[in-house]
């Protein structure tokens, strides 16, 4: 019996191989660095114009027309579970903060910015989505929205 070892592999390849796994951990870190920012300078804007969101991918202005502010309310979602998110279809989803895309436990589409579950806003549009919130202080957001209107 006779037996063969493997040519050994050309060194280029190793280094190719090295570089995708570099370059797949990079772009791994970088995605949840930023998400991490997102929960920690996130921010909500109420002007006339509308309610602007920023901090992430998923930040966009909402036109004060298509905000039912008369429906809008604070939550706790501990309490109000229909509201709860069940889903990520586009989004953030760590322990503490979510953001993107969801689907509430009620069926309905939701874009959230959530960090407290217990002091949430749902502000409904008239876009077939809602907007589900965690502002510092709620009571103030939802004034804000009402005297926007």
């Amino acid at each position: 019996m006779q037996v063969f070892a493997i040519a050994p592999a050309t060194v280029k390849g190793m280094y190719l191989l090295w570089a995708i796994v570099l370059l797949a951990m990079t772009v791994a870190i970088g995605a949840v660095a930023f998400a991490t920012s997102g929960a920690r300078t996130s921010t909500f804007e109420v002007s006339s114009e509308g309610l602007q969101l920023r901090g992430d991918l998923y930040g966009r202005l909402i036109p004060l027309r298509e905000l039912r502010i008369d429906q809008a309310r604070r939550v706790s979602l501990d309490a109000d579970s229909d509201l709860a998110p069940r889903r990520r279809t586009m989004g953030t989803g760590m322990p503490g903060y979510q953001a993107g895309w969801f689907r509430l436990r009620n069926g309905e589409r939701a874009l959230l910015y959530l960090t407290d579950r217990s002091r949430a806003v749902y502000v409904p549009t008239t876009e077939g989505y809602s907007v589900l919130l965690s502002p510092a202080d709620p009571d103030g957001f939802l004034r804000a929205l009402t005297t926007a209107r």
